[in-house]
């Protein structure tokens, strides 16, 4: 096999690596969900980092009482602290917004 062909093969297979490795990231729970949730993930996060800036660092469609009863739950981090943000997936109202407590759910 010829040198360049090898090469080409190793890049494309680091390539698929990384883009395999990316994909989980892009996923939150509770995606089975999300036909019920009249907003989207992308404008929950943005509503949410409105609320709290920094960075998530993890999200969740779920079933939670108040509100709607379906929330987008983001953990997010500013510096060491963790803010725990509900945005209601019907409404895109914040329900909750509170620090993170010692023992995450």
């Amino acid at each position: 096999m010829n040198r360049n062909l090898k090469r080409n093969i190793q890049l494309l297979a680091t390539a698929a690596l990384a883009a395999s490795l990316a994909a989980p990231a892009l996923a939150y729970n509770g995606q089975k969900l999300r036909r019920e949730a009249k907003i989207g993930m992308k404008e929950a996060r943005a509503i949410a980092l409105k609320a709290h800036p920094g960075k998530i660092t993890d999200a969740e469609l779920e079933r939670e009482h108040g509100g709607s009863g379906l929330r987008y739950s983001f953990d997010i981090r500013n510096g060491r602290r963790v803010q725990e943000v509900g945005v209601d997936a019907n409404t895109g109202n914040v329900l909750e917004n509170a620090r993170e407590g010692r023992n995450p759910d």
